[in-house]
């Protein structure tokens, strides 16, 4: 004898009223189930199938719905950040914060050749040796007096809090179909990078970073020129290059650099300037300015890359118009690693203002590793 066990109860309910059922309704009932369980099968893929192409799928709440709308997500990964967000702020998603450095590397060209370093505190200090230690000779059984130790200097990079404040209205931020995050870190990027380009090279060190230009600045050489005074080497003529042989002062200004200093060492000046260097050549009529060999190469200068920042002053009478220096040694730029986007809604109603700030400051740490050309006699 066999027995058979219903693995469904249900199924074994209806097998034993069918048995005694003789006016087909069990069989009817049964079809009606079929139909009412495809249904539901039917709605579920529904819900599941991706939307076709030119739909426009509920946005996600994200980075995308916080630019948007203000919208916040818990799962949602962001970077440190000293605001809560109930006090409007979040920390920069990690996606805006690399298109702000990305643009800052490419715009800011005191960044591509300068030491930079991140801090987390606005007291940061730096400390430099001013003389080196003191050796000397002896003979094999000669006393060894004590010899001088070096000499310390604090150096103190002026902080100053970047800002930027673009807005847009709110309803671009509804329709626009484009990637909202990049158009914010490329628009904020480009503002702190023109900024940064001034102050890195002219800024006063009030509430912003002190330029290399705002140095003290002497014609005295290194071995008797106070610490923290540049070098100038003058040009021959008030507001030019001497009348004859001006490629002999460019020559004397790379020379004025110890040679320690040489190895990295770049030049900096403006388009316009740059325009005039260009043209100058040598006794065999050879142009000073190399053309850069490939695309990865940058041009030189007798020997030297040039960095163009157009930042640096136009020549002119007693301007500061050619710097030549290894900026990695001579310069610092110190930063917060953070950028802090405060969401505004409200303030200039219908647009949305983000508020970016980033804390930033520089300045001259060696003296001796750069030197500047003086326009005049």
């Amino acid at each position: 004898m066999r027995y058979e066990i219903k693995a469904d109860p249900l199924d074994a309910v209806f097998e034993t009223a069918a048995a005694v059922d003789s006016g087909g309704e069990i069989a009817e009932l049964r079809a009606e189930m079929s139909r009412l369980t495809g249904m539901v099968t039917a709605r579920h893929a529904a819900a599941v199938r991706p939307a076709l192409a030119g739909a426009k799928a509920e946005e996600a709440v994200g980075i995308g719905g916080y630019l948007r709308k203000g919208e916040l997500s818990v799962p949602e990964t962001k970077a440190a950040s000293i605001a809560a967000p109930l006090k409007g702020g979040v920390a920069v998603p990690i996606l805006i914060d690399q298109v702000i450095d990305r643009v800052l590397r490419a715009a800011s060209p005191m960044r591509a050749i300068a030491q930079v370093v991140d801090i987390g505190t606005a007291n940061y200090r730096k400390l430099i040796t001013t003389s080196g230690v003191v050796s000397g000779w002896v003979s094999e059984t000669a006393g060894r007096p004590d010899t001088d130790t070096p000499d310390f200097a604090e150096i103190a990079p002026p902080m100053g809090e970047l800002y930027a404040n673009p807005s847009a209205s709110q309803a671009m931020l509804d329709d626009a179909m484009f990637d909202v995050e990049a158009w914010l870190g490329a628009e904020i990027g480009r503002e702190f990078a023109r900024a940064e380009g001034i102050a890195f090279v002219s800024g006063d060190g009030v509430n912003k970073p002190k330029g290399f230009l705002s140095a003290l600045n002497s014609a005295l050489p290194d071995a008797t020129r106070p610490f923290g005074t540049l070098q100038y080497v003058t040009s021959g003529a008030a507001g030019a290059f001497g009348a004859t042989n001006p490629q002999d002062k460019l020559i004397d200004l790379v020379h004025a650099l110890g040679a320690s200093y040489r190895q990295g060492a770049t030049w900096v000046m403006n388009s316009a300037t740059l325009a005039k260097v260009r043209k100058m050549k040598d006794a065999q009529g050879a142009f000073l300015w190399q053309a850069a060999l490939a695309a990865d190469r940058p041009a030189t200068l007798l020997g030297y890359p040039v960095i163009e920042a157009e930042a640096m002053p136009d020549i002119a009478a007693d301007s500061l118009s050619i710097a030549f220096g290894n900026f990695a040694l001579g310069y610092v730029i110190a930063q917060r690693p953070d950028t802090m986007v405060l969401r505004d809604p409200f303030t200039n109603k219908p647009f949305v203002s983000f508020y970016a700030t980033r804390r930033v400051g520089g300045t001259v740490v060696n003296s001796q590793a750069i030197k500047l050309m003086k326009f005049a006699v």
